[in-house]
């Protein structure tokens, strides 16, 4: 018996520290697979837009310290009444640092797999791609996905506001950031543009000097020229969409002895120069801008026409958008028989712009 007792001690003492032995190891087994995993860093989701109840992108960031290796998960969990249900694997990009990974279905090689396991978790599964530790991943989520295709569907905010946390579990790390949504995150923001047109005249006074029935002769802003040459300019500008017109109203020159005595204006067809005859006309060239057009009589060089009345008005240039400063240069032209009454003649010319809004 006590042989027999000695044996059972010795067993009872060998089963106590294989027992010890096997906690050590499953205690050392537990604390290297704690050592592996560790806390996300860097870790946040950009919204589009943070109103409760609305659709939005998210853009989640974060650095992996252990990395991802094959066939791993990341795995996106949102609170609350968040609601993913409607994305698919082409409404999301994954980037490995500023690379793009391929993304399907399902995972095979170098592509990812993309599904939704419930309203409110998401899972990436890896194929055979490695994320070294240390890398930044981002998680593209909505309309922010053009891999491929520009993303659709987005993920529907919670109904509630305040912060709401979102987990991620990549790989062997985790972490949580949050999110704040608002009853209303949009901010309307308004402005007005005020109407506005500048013109001006350079001269308002110009003069043919004394006129022959033989030659030519142009106005200037002093006592005329006998050849071709700039009477004055008109300038305009505006913010109007469509634009200005530019007008002219007034008659012909008229003797101011005898209103029956005048020098013919030459009409809407433009006609060049002949002296001997009644002429009375306008051209005019433009510069500066980029769509004013001069409107016919007026708008061949060296040709002179005038369409206008002392009662009825002619479009003389005309813009069709916003228009930065147009110079139209002006050019007018007399010319007499021999048989015109002596006399001064004289006439009132009214230039008008208008702004089209």
């Amino acid at each position: 018996m006590g042989l027999i007792n000695k044996i059972k001690t010795t067993l009872k003492k060998a089963t106590a520290a294989s027992l010890i032995v096997l906690v050590v190891l499953l205690a050392t087994r537990l604390d290297l697979m704690t050592a592996n995993a560790a806390a996300l860093t860097v870790l946040s989701d950009t919204l589009s837009n943070a109103t409760v109840s609305t659709a939005s992108n998210h853009s989640i960031r974060f650095t992996t310290p252990t990395g991802i290796s094959g066939s791993a998960t990341i795995v996106v969990t949102l609170p609350g009444s968040f609601n993913a249900s409607a994305v698919s694997f082409t409404d999301v990009d994954i980037l490995d640092g500023a690379s793009n990974l391929p993304v399907a279905a399902t995972p095979t090689g170098a592509t990812w797999g993309f599904a939704t396991t419930s309203a409110t978790s998401f899972t990436f599964t890896n194929g055979s791609t490695v994320i070294a530790p240390g890398q930044v991943v981002t998680i593209n989520i909505g309309t922010n996905a053009t891999l491929g295709a520009t993303g659709v569907n987005r993920i529907i905010n919670d109904s509630a506001t305040g912060t709401r946390p979102i987990s991620i579990v990549a790989g062997a790390d985790n972490g949580t950031t949050t999110v704040v949504l608002l009853s209303n995150s949009a901010v309307a923001v308004s402005a007005t543009v005020n109407q506005s047109i500048a013109f001006s005249i350079s001269s308002n006074s110009i003069s043919f000097g004394s006129l022959s029935s033989s030659a030519a002769q142009y106005a200037n802003s002093t006592t005329g020229s006998a050849s071709d040459t700039v009477a004055h300019t008109l300038a305009v500008s505006t913010n109007g969409s469509t634009g200005y017109t530019l007008t002219v109203q007034g008659g012909t020159l008229t003797s101011l002895q005898n209103s029956a005595d005048t020098i013919a204006a030459i009409g809407a067809s433009p006609a060049v120069s002949s002296p001997g005859t009644n002429q009375f006309g306008i051209y005019a060239t433009k510069s500066g801008g980029v769509n004013g057009t001069i409107a016919t009589p007026y708008a061949t060089a060296s040709s002179f026409g005038y369409n206008a009345t002392a009662t009825t008005s002619a479009t003389f240039a005309s813009g069709t958008t916003v228009t930065a400063t147009e110079t139209y240069a002006l050019h007018y032209l007399a010319n007499i028989t021999a048989e015109t009454a002596a006399a001064t003649y004289s006439t009132s010319l009214i230039y008008v712009a208008t702004a089209n809004y």
